[in-house]
């Protein structure tokens, strides 16, 4: 049955999740709510950082919940420990593999090779395949970072306002960000859910490429007319490294852990004897962390010496990759436990059975679910990892493909609506020289469209997947 018929409530009946809840509905649904809110207050008022917040509300809402507190403690732990341990490695990986493309003079040479080769009428949508393209191994700030020098002379260069050319990079890293594994929104949810990675990076990118032409090129014509900024004078005359790999090796290097982990995918249909030798390699290889163990690998070599660096300049370059991920392993790990203490509370379960009757498809309730937390708390992370602990009882029986669709539809919740408690939103007003009202009507919009057109393209595949 596909999930856009699929009830929540035909979900939840399909559940066979036998374990019992600690406490009544009446005091579950409280202690649920309260800990939700306290991490919002701690995160969005109290400026407590991610980490501290999502651990002191799991602790609360077990307190409350009225679960033993050791148990509560384990709870935690365990989540904690088993998110770092699956998720933890995959987005130290994706870091260094990022620092290199970076340090090399790769992600210089894939913009302007397709940059180079487009017209005035083009440029957008080649600026959309840059930040897509560059969005796909790199997390979302650090692309932003790197994509800034670009957008800036590539709107002084083209005569372009700086909205019509940067709202499409924009686009394509924040989709690639929220909907597209290696990440670690998409990841922690393809955790929580036990979702196929190689399945779910597929559909991701199915509804990836649509989304991005309409949320970047499309839209960056209307914001263009009710914000236009001139370029700053910044990045003029910066140069990169004197040598790059090539395009054709870089690119091919970026695609390497995407092939390796589709491969899997694709061998796991098509080869249904998980005893051949072939689906034995490919499930191998298609693993994600040996799928990016792999890839980081390589690409010391493709990026790291093929731009001239040295041994030194190499074990550098990956060195300092790592410091600046540590909050996001934080707080990624601790969205585990989160999600881990409501799941032994059994609150997961009194919610499924409370909007039962709701008669939503699972899809739109997760959707949903993930919006209310991103504008309450402005993260994406935070908003993946608490739908997702929420909605981990709706998906006892949903098919393989129905599970990576709803993945899909809290990633595209998770990005809906930027504005004042979303770190991005700060970095996005600033970089571009923007007021408050202009960044609301280009950025805090973008994201809407996206996240808008992300659910509706997940709602139409699920109607074949």
């Amino acid at each position: 049955m596909s999930p856009l018929a699929l009830s929540a409530s035909d979900a939840i009946l399909a559940a066979t999740d036998t374990t019992a809840p600690v406490a009544s509905a009446g005091r579950l649904v409280p202690a649920a709510l309260v800990g939700i809110a306290l991490i919002v207050v701690l995160i969005t008022w109290l400026k407590v950082h991610p980490f501290l917040g999502l651990t002191i509300g799991s602790l609360t809402v077990a307190a409350i919940a009225g679960e033993n507190m050791t148990e509560a403690i384990t709870s935690f732990s365990t989540g904690f420990g088993t998110t770092a341990a699956g998720v933890g490695t995959l987005i130290a990986l994706g870091a260094m593999f990022g620092k290199l493309l970076a340090d090399s003079g790769g992600a210089d040479e894939i913009v302007d090779t397709i940059v180079g080769r487009a017209s005035t009428r083009t440029l957008p949508w080649a600026m959309a395949a840059v930040g897509a393209l560059i969005g796909l191994p790199m997390f979302f700030e650090i692309g932003l970072v790197l994509l800034m020098p670009v957008i800036f002379l590539v709107a002084r260069r083209s005569g372009l306002s700086l909205v019509r050319v940067g709202i499409p990079a924009l686009a394509g890293l924040s989709v690639m960000h929220g909907l597209v594994p290696p990440h670690p929104g998409p990841l922690v949810a393809i955790d929580a859910l036990k979702a196929d990675l190689g399945l779910t990076l597929g559909l991701g990118v199915l509804v990836a490429l649509p989304t991005v032409a309409l949320a970047g090129p499309a839209f960056a014509r209307l914001a263009g007319r009710w914000v236009d900024v001139p370029a700053p004078a910044l990045f003029e005359g910066q140069t990169g490294r004197a040598i790059r790999p090539s395009f054709g090796t870089t690119l091919a290097t970026v695609l390497l852990p995407v092939v390796l982990m589709l491969g899997k995918a694709v061998a796991d249909i098509l080869v249904p004897d998980d005893q051949a030798p072939v689906r034995q390699v490919l499930d191998v290889l298609g693993t994600p962390l040996i799928a990016l163990l792999i890839a980081v690998v390589v690409a010391m070599f493709t990026f790291g010496r093929g731009a001239g660096m040295g041994r030194a300049e190499l074990s550098k370059s990956l060195e300092s990759s790592l410091p600046a991920i540590a909050g996001i392993l934080l707080i990624v790990s601790a969205g585990g436990g989160f999600k881990q203490t409501l799941i032994d509370t059994g609150i997961g379960q009194v919610v499924a059975g409370w909007v039962s009757g709701s008669g939503l498809s699972v899809l739109f309730l997760a959707w949903l679910v993930a919006v209310l937390i991103r504008l309450a708390t402005g993260s994406a992370t935070v908003a993946t990892v608490t739908a997702s602990g929420i909605l981990a009882p709706l998906v006892t029986h949903l098919s393989t493909g129905e599970t990576s669709l709803l993945v899909l539809a809290i990633g595209a919740g998770s990005l809906f609506f930027s504005h004042v408690n979303d770190a991005g939103f700060w970095l996005v007003k600033e970089f571009f020289g923007l007021s408050v009202g202009q960044t609301i009507r280009s950025w805090s919009l973008m994201e809407t469209v996206i996240s808008v057109s992300g659910l509706v393209f997940v709602l139409l595949l699920s109607i074949v997947v």
